[in-house]
């Protein structure tokens, strides 16, 4: 399968021999996230007007509101549109393909960004995620005193605080809370119409090989308990956790979930391999429930669509008809 880029970032962590920046950094990294917690807001403060600490810990001071952005996520790059700022934005991804308008935007390259085609749009603000920042891009953003501003989403809640507060660094709160405030009404709406349903225990498939899913700790898990399923990987260590093919037929999903779209998510090919599986209720009920990766896997506005269409796959009769926005 091709690899997404949020399932890249996944890899490099758990996949030995793939890891982007040795232990040593990594656990200096998340000394200072937890050092940076400095009010009661998870994983990030608004210290002053203009200072903001980032899911790393890393304090950042911003005279004005950025003019000149470059984006390394997708998920970053649909926020900074979603309040209103892609004008703003000078360079993001080859995997950043939402809204159309991010994709005419310059390329700073894919899961390992371009330092010196990044410095080129001469940005006054980077944003990136907490997996695929590298040491050495840090050190030299620093070093130019150009601003960087880090986000790690474990949780659905971190993913609207997110958006709130680019909202604020961007000078864009009203739109940004205005946002956050309309997803937040429908995680709610969704949980509260799913609360008293059957809950189906599910399984969702992040790789095949080696066999991976999502456990507590993820917001994919939230999102499976939200839309009114059991997570069969509840009870896992980690919160992406490998599994062998004895543990899934052990805990007999009745639904498993693919995250499919053009060149990432779970080919057509793999999830045939299932149907050998003949014992699992699953296949028994030939509930294989499948939603695009790009509205499952991107910790960003339009996680809630990929929320309200499991919802609407596993809970059928309690939901209209119709689709998401």
């Amino acid at each position: 399968m091709v690899l997404s880029y949020w399932l890249l970032a996944i890899c490099y962590l758990l996949i030995p021999g793939l890891a982007l920046a040795d232990d040593t950094d990594s656990i200096a990294m998340k000394k200072r996230r937890q050092q940076g917690i400095l009010t009661g807001m998870p994983f990030m403060a608004n210290l002053a007007s203009r200072t903001f600490v980032d899911d790393a810990g890393r304090k950042i001071f911003l005279a004005d509101p950025p003019a000149r952005i470059v984006s390394l996520a997708p998920s970053v790059t649909e926020m900074l549109f979603a309040v209103g700022a892609g004008d703003q934005v000078v360079g993001v991804t080859s995997f950043c393909d939402y809204p159309p308008e991010a994709q005419a935007k310059p390329k700073v390259g894919g899961a390992f960004p371009n330092l010196e085609v990044v410095l080129s749009l001469k940005p006054t603000l980077v944003v990136a995620p907490l997996d695929f920042i590298r040491p050495d891009m840090v050190a030299k953003l620093d070093q130019l005193k150009i601003a960087l501003f880090i986000l790690d989403a474990g949780t659905l809640e971190d993913v609207l605080r997110h958006i709130q507060t680019i909202g604020r660094i961007l000078g864009r709160s009203e739109k940004a809370d205005a946002v956050a405030a309309d997803l937040r009404r429908r995680m709610t709406e969704i949980k509260a119409r799913t609360a008293d349903a059957a809950r189906p225990r599910v399984f969702y498939v992040l790789n095949s090989d080696p066999l991976m899913t999502a456990g507590p700790g993820s917001f994919i898990h939230q999102l499976i308990e939200l839309a009114g399923g059991v997570n069969v990987a509840a009870g896992a260590p980690v919160s992406y956790p490998r599994l062998s093919l004895e543990e899934v037929v052990k805990q007999d999903p009745q639904v498993i979930l693919f995250p499919v779209g053009d060149g990432e998510g779970i080919p057509d090919q793999e999830q045939q391999r299932w149907l050998r599986w003949t014992t699992l209720s699953a296949v028994k009920q030939n509930r294989f429930v499948r939603i695009p990766s790009v509205l499952l896997d991107r910790p960003g506005p339009r996680v809630v669509d990929g929320l309200e269409l499991l919802a609407r796959q596993l809970h059928p009769d309690l939901f209209p008809p119709g689709g998401t926005r």
